[in-house]
């Protein structure tokens, strides 16, 4: 009987590996234009590779298997440039596009359709063996080379501009932007309508723009009156 049942785990994972993967690859033909056909997807994605390696070496964590769960996320690094660590919860559907440099750290958890681009950081900021990584709940968008680090929860349907740098909350169906990442918009996911907010340094600039273009034009002023009174001035001498 305890055969059985480990036969029967056995199957279920496989066709919830091959389900998990399908669903990768149909998210990446939706999100990615340059994506036309589901087996250019499996065979030239290396998002797709690294995802399938991490399934494999997450369940052989789970099981309690030493060495190997690290040695096929090696692996996984060194064929894709994606690294994820085995003990990370990655949902389906999720797409790593183009990937190279990407980092998903052990205690990391991931929703369902959350998009990643290169480069991107879910980094720890702590040496405890606790949760010290992001959790992301669905539809979450990342832009290239953002880092989120730290156990920041990044709501349902925010989005991360590139090369932002995140170390606290972020809400749901915000933007986040900057270093260190601050909230500069909220939209409605019934309509995709976007709420911009008060932005102090953006505010500040452009006061400062104004002043100038102001002084600017005040300094033209003065010298068109010195011209003019120099002018008059020599007349006066003339005559």
């Amino acid at each position: 009987m305890v055969l059985l049942q480990r036969i029967s785990d056995v199957v279920n994972w496989y066709w919830s590996f091959v389900d998990d993967t399908w669903t990768d690859i149909q998210f990446a033909i939706e999100r990615d234009p340059a994506a036309t056909f589901w087996l250019e997807v499996l065979l030239a994605y290396p998002g797709i590779h690294a995802l399938m390696l991490h399934r494999v070496s997450g369940a052989l964590l789970r099981l309690g298997v030493p060495v190997l769960p690290r040695l096929l996320s090696h692996l996984g690094r060194n064929l894709t440039g994606i690294e994820i660590h085995p003990g990370a919860q990655i949902a389906a559907p999720c797409l790593i596009d183009h990937g190279m440099g990407v980092v998903i750290g052990e205690t990391a958890r991931i929703g369902r359709r959350c998009h990643l681009h290169q480069g991107v950081t879910l980094g720890g900021t702590s040496t405890m063996r606790k949760r010290r990584h992001p959790t992301f709940g669905d539809e979450v968008l990342v832009g290239a080379n953002a880092s989120i680090v730290g156990a920041v929860t990044v709501g349902t349907g925010a989005r991360i501009g590139a090369g932002a740098v995140v170390v606290s909350n972020v809400p749901q169906h915000s933007t986040v932007v900057g270093v260190p990442g601050h909230v500069v918009a909220y939209y409605d996911p019934g309509d995709d309508t976007v709420l911009r907010l008060p932005d102090p340094e953006h505010d500040r600039i452009e006061a400062l723009e104004q002043a100038v273009s102001e002084l600017r034009v005040e300094l033209l002023r003065m010298r068109e009156q010195a011209a003019a009174a120099e002018s008059r001035a020599g007349e006066t001498a003339a005559g």
